[in-house]
Order: C-alpha cells, then sequence, then structure tokens
C-alpha cells in the first residue's frame, strides 16, 4: 500500500533534520574538533565572508565557464561519435578495441597530459572536463541507436528514405533522442566532478578555492564551496529536465 504523499514528505523533512542535528552536534558535543567538521550553523557566517570579499563570485564565474564550455564541447563530440559508431558496423569495428583501451582510463589520470600540453591554463581544464563527459555521452548515444527497432528502418527503406542523413533526421535521432538525452542528463553531474579534478591542479575556480581552504584547514570555506556546487548543479539539472520535457512533449 502506497503512503500518503503528506507523510513521505514529513519523513524526508524528518530525515534532513536529523542530518543536521547530528552534523551540529558533532563538533558542539566535542566528539569531532570543529577545524575537522564545522558545525552548520557557522555556515552561513562564511558564505557571507566569501561573498562579500569577492572570491566566491570569482571562482563561481571561472567554474561556470569552465563547466558550460567543456560540458558542450565533451557531449556534442560523444553523442555525434556515438551516433556515427551505432549507424556504421564499419566504423563500430575500427573503434572497437581503441574504445577499450581508452574508455578504463579515468579522467585525473590525463591531468599531467593536460598540463604538459595546454599549461595551467583554462584550455586544460576544459580537456579535462571533455574527456570527463564525453564516454557517458558515447556509450549512452552509441547504445540508443543500436536499440532503435529494424522494423522502423525497414519502413524508412521502403517510403524512400534510404540515405544515411534521412535515415538519421526520420527514423534514427526520433527514436532514440529519450535515451540520448539521459545521457546527457548524467553528464550534467559528472562535468561538475571533473570541474573539481581540473581545478585542483592550480587553474581559478571552486576546486581551487577549495583546495587553498583546506590547505588552511578553513574547512568551514570547503562546505561553503561544496554546498554552492551541490545548488549549481541542481540548477543546471532542474533547468535541463525542464528543456527536454519541452523539447519532448511530442512524445507524450
Amino acid at each position: 500500500m502506497a503512503r500518503p504523499r503528506a507523510l513521505r514528505l514529513s519523513l524526508s523533512l524528518l530525515g534532513v533534520v536529523l542530518f543536521f542535528a547530528v552534523w551540529e552536534a558533532l563538533p558542539r558535543l566535542g566528539l569531532v574538533k570543529s577545524m575537522l567538521l564545522p558545525a552548520p550553523s557557522g555556515i552561513p557566517a562564511s558564505f557571507w565572508q566569501e561573498v562579500s570579499s569577492g572570491a566566491w563570485g570569482e571562482a563561481v564565474l571561472q567554474s561556470l565557464r569552465h563547466y558550460v564550455s567543456g560540458l558542450v564541447l565533451g557531449s556534442a563530440l560523444g553523442v555525434a561519435l556515438g551516433v556515427a559508431t551505432g549507424m556504421s558496423r564499419t566504423l563500430e569495428d575500427m573503434t572497437n578495441w581503441i574504445v577499450r583501451l581508452l574508455r578504463p582510463i579515468p579522467g585525473l589520470a590525463w591531468v599531467p597530459f593536460a598540463i604538459i600540453w595546454f599549461g595551467v591554463s583554462p584550455t586544460a581544464a576544459n580537456f579535462i572536463i571533455i574527456v570527463g563527459v564525453f564516454w557517458i555521452n558515447y556509450f549512452s548515444a552509441l547504445s540508443a541507436v543500436q536499440a532503435v527497432d529494424r522494423d522502423l528502418i525497414e519502413l524508412a527503406n521502403a517510403f524512400g528514405h534510404r540515405s544515411p542523413l534521412a535515415r538519421l533526421f526520420k527514423v534514427i535521432l526520433p527514436a532514440s533522442v529519450q535515451p540520448i538525452m539521459a545521457g546527457l542528463r548524467t553528464g550534467l553531474g559528472q562535468a561538475w566532478m571533473a570541474v573539481v579534478a581540473a581545478e585542483l591542479f592550480g587553474v581559478a575556480g571552486l576546486g581551487q578555492r577549495m583546495m587553498q581552504a583546506s590547505s588552511l584547514l578553513a574547512t568551514d570555506i570547503v562546505v561553503v564551496y561544496m554546498i554552492t556546487m551541490a545548488l549549481l548543479y541542481g540548477v543546471v539539472d532542474a533547468g535541463f529536465v525542464a528543456l527536454r520535457d519541452r523539447l519532448l512533449a511530442w512524445k507524450a
């Protein structure tokens, strides 16, 4: 039997309250040193300190630049190559072993090459984010295209849509757009993780500010930027869902 919505909401709120209560109690009761785990009641003051100094706004702006450029390029490349590979058995055979070789390599492993190739620069950060986002979108697009019903393709051929471009726009993309969009949404979160990794080696942004704060044991500032990233992701994700629902209204 399904629980009433009001009860589920109440339990969710209770869980949040208990979480923050336990968090507050740990440093307050001396169970954990405040320099290791700051009390949540002190976070608003730390947030205002960062905002009033201008450090917060500058870090957010820099990270958003890296995030947007890396996300757009990585997603576009991943979807394009995934769709092309899904439509071409020859291309799939040619790239099969290359993909198996490169896919397990984590984004952080590319940091040394990013620094060597581009220096400590926004371009290096963008490269790390592109790598972090690319594979999610590549495999979601590849799987989506390969899962398209072959009967639909045969039907398109019967109506004269025999060229690759005609099949792509008349059959493949309409049939696979939902899983491709799901991959794009997953990439939104992956890109934020890549942003932190990309900025840890000195590129200006949220990741760099977190590293500076952690080196001074200013864990309250670290939490400020962790919450900032969570809120930014929430806004981006909500915007993407609204856009997706509008674009896919015709499939409802």
